[in-house]
């Protein structure tokens, strides 16, 4: 029997605190209250198992909050689970996020035996004081320590998270974070401005008046890709650099419209059709699982013209693009039809470009993209 293929995104919500900036669903949390949550995260396991029952995870991508914040024991729980439930054969990109205050040499090592073989590390910033503005819990000699133990265990695959326009940071801090983390030749870099989002802490300080002005935030932007690709990175998302063949396959598998499932508070599956939001409040997640039911808040079944302009303003985040051919194959439309008129009234605009059946984002696409994936929607 052919395995079904799938990606498989694990949320933890704890945190030591939360920062000013996030709106992800997290909290802080005592041991038994970990506990009980992993419980339920292997019973909602077991449910998506019984949908897939010859499932297999080619990605697993456990996030948060703070995955790390979770000690040795713990970590075994979760992991032995994801093996029994969905087990990810040796050629799976098993990716965990850490925090550098909460990594040690213990849990590291729980990962690397479990099978993990991809570090995501939330750095942000190689300026202590501009990790102290974000309410980070880490230095970065913390972040130091804990990079080099992991290649110690023998980690090969790992990312570092990079964070623009923080507060009290200049062009030069930040082309200085930039050069520090490359000179530590990580495999993957991800790059991101802070956005400040509405019910966040940072919010009524800076959802007026961003902490970092409008022409410093786009040289900001501009000296990433000019410096990570000097430094041998090659950029295949607008956000996203890596090494060849280190490109995270776990989010590509989100670009590209492939299936994944999301287990625990807040996670997102695309499951055919149909796209599924998990419960938030932990409360109701508890009681939907507790009673054997799927924890959803939320289902959207997309047409047709949903899941063909998700597609087109998903794909078109990525470097390489899309394909007509892969549309029409997928869709059995012809992408002429659909799309010719728009892509090639972008392309006379100098934001897209076209060879062959390849539709890609020019140096100018990128700078404006949002304006172009608003085209598609």
């Amino acid at each position: 029997m052919m395995k079904s293929k799938i990606g498989l995104y694990i949320h933890i919500p704890f945190c030591i605190k939360k920062c000013g900036y996030c709106d992800f669903v997290s909290f802080p949390a005592e041991p038994a209250k970990r506990l009980a949550y992993l419980q339920l995260l292997i019973k909602e396991m077991a449910l998506w198992r019984d949908r897939f029952p010859d499932g297999e995870a080619e990605t697993v991508f456990i996030g948060g909050g703070t995955p790390s914040i979770l000690e040795a024991d713990e970590l075994s729980l979760l992991f032995q689970a994801i093996h029994d439930t969905f087990s990810p054969g040796r050629d799976a990109e098993f990716t965990i996020e850490c925090n550098p205050g909460t990594v040690t040499e213990e849990k590291l090592r729980q990962m690397f035996h479990a099978g993990v073989n991809r570090i995501s590390f939330g750095l942000q910033s190689s300026v202590d004081s501009e990790l102290k503005a974000l309410g980070r819990i880490h230095t970065y000699a913390d972040f130091l320590k804990s990079y080099e133990l992991a290649r110690k265990i023998g980690f090969h695959n790992i990312n570092i998270d990079l964070m623009a326009a923080i507060p009290g940071q200049t062009l030069i801090s930040y082309e200085s974070t930039l050069h520090r983390v490359t000179g530590l030749a990580p495999e993957h870099i991800s790059s991101y401005s802070l956005i400040i989002e509405e019910g966040t802490p940072f919010y009524p300080l800076y959802g007026e008046c961003p902490p970092v002005d409008e022409e410093t935030d786009r040289k900001m932007y501009e000296c990433t890709g000019e410096i990570l690709s000097a430094a041998g990175y090659r950029r295949y998302e607008i956000s996203n650099y890596a090494r060849d063949g280190k490109e995270c396959r776990h989010n590509i598998k989100y670009w590209q419209r492939e299936e994944y499932i999301g287990v625990g508070l807040s996670a997102a599956s695309l499951v055919g059709q149909r796209r599924i939001e998990n419960e938030a409040e932990l409360g109701k997640y508890q009681m939907q699982v507790s009673k054997g039911e799927f924890p959803v808040r939320e289902t959207q079944i997309l047409t047709r013209e949903e899941e063909m302009a998700e597609f087109m303003f998903l794909g078109l985040r990525c470097m390489d693009g899309i394909s007509a051919t892969r549309f029409q194959h997928l869709f059995q439309k012809n992408f002429e039809a659909c799309y010719g008129e728009k892509v090639y009234s972008l392309i006379s605009q100098g934001l897209l470009e076209r060879e062959g059946e390849r539709i890609f984002l020019t140096r100018r696409g990128i700078d404006v993209s949002n304006r172009v994936f608003a085209e598609f929607l």
